[in-house]
């Protein structure tokens, strides 16, 4: 019986944590929907018990949680500009169905549930960097529906004694993002339309600041959540992250470099919904996981740009 579930496990961040579980001879249930996960990314995870099911329907979820020990809730519909578009989907797949499974987990017994929060639920402050003890102010239907996420969590602690941990993950990018929609991350698109030689479009004037943190340092963080004593880390929230930002012009000047396009950006208007600056303090998940980034901006932005030109060859 698989001691582990990753929900999204076909999306980036879900198949990255599924990899890192299945290298280190875990048994892994794996769940998906496909709505933005992709069929692609379990090549090579042969081992994985995968189950093709929505979290919104409590049946799948119930079959998902069943003999688990540990969850790893990575399913979402990750995107503030889709969540404009459409607030009530994101609301179902981020809200209803992250309630579904919590009440499934704690009906099966499961231990711990590791929860993928967001650091859009901090909303435009201007107190960099972001702690923990700010009071959020989410500015996007998706802020609004992750945060929600985080109260139940905490409330399923509270009320059911159901472990859960939830780590903020602050702009998320690697290997395995897809960079094909108009809803992916600013990163995936830069590094798909330099390598082809096409323009990137930056959205405002690129002197907002992000706190770009590499998939590893993410993995790194959920594997050390999922084995840190309850008492430490049960009912807690923590920022997940690198501890630096940098503009987008400047991460733009360094993939120019990495990838050897010639050209400029677009300048665009800003994005609805976007913030301006971004930066985490990363010091509780320090002390509570012992969490340390493992990879650095640049090697991590040079590692992913390399995996998506191996990509454009074959």
């Amino acid at each position: 019986m698989p001691k582990y579930l990753v929900t999204g496990a076909a999306g980036f961040i879900g198949r990255s944590i599924t990899a890192a579980l299945l290298a280190r001879g875990e048994e892994v249930r794996g769940v998906d929907n496909f709505i933005t996960g992709k069929r692609a990314n379990l090549t090579g995870l042969d081992a994985i018990e995968f189950l093709e099911g929505d979290l919104r329907d409590p049946a799948v979820c119930a079959q998902a949680c069943a003999g688990v020990e540990i969850i790893f809730h990575e399913a979402a519909l990750a995107s503030v500009p889709r969540s404009v578009a459409d607030p009530v989907a994101t609301n179902e797949c981020c809200v209803n169905a992250t309630l579904n499974l919590l009440i499934a987990a704690r009906n099966a017994g499961v231990r711990r549930v590791i929860y993928a929060g967001s650091s859009s639920a901090y909303g435009d402050t201007p107190t960099l960097p972001k702690h923990e003890a700010m009071s959020p102010n989410p500015m996007s239907p998706y802020a609004v529906a992750k945060l929600t996420g985080e109260h139940y969590m905490r409330a399923f602690t509270r009320v059911y004694g159901l472990e859960t941990v939830v780590l903020r993950y602050f702009n998320v990018f690697g290997p395995y993002q897809d960079p094909t929609s108009h809803y992916s991350g600013v990163l995936a698109i830069f590094c798909r339309k330099m390598l082809a030689g096409q323009q990137p479009t930056i959205y405002g004037d690129g002197e907002q600041s992000r706190d770009f943190t590499y998939i590893d340092n993410v993995v790194h963080g959920n594997l050390l959540a999922a084995a840190a004593p309850a008492q430490n880390v049960a009912g807690c929230m923590m920022n997940l992250a690198t501890g630096a930002r940098i503009t987008l012009n400047q991460t733009f000047a360094i993939l120019r470099d990495l990838t050897g396009y010639g050209g400029e950006p677009e300048y665009a208007a800003p994005r609805a919904g976007d913030i301006r600056d971004s930066l985490a303090d990363i010091h509780l998940a320090g002390e509570l996981l012992g969490y340390q980034p493992q990879v650095e901006f640049r090697e991590g932005l040079r590692r992913t740009v390399e995996w998506y030109r191996a990509c454009a060859r074959e």
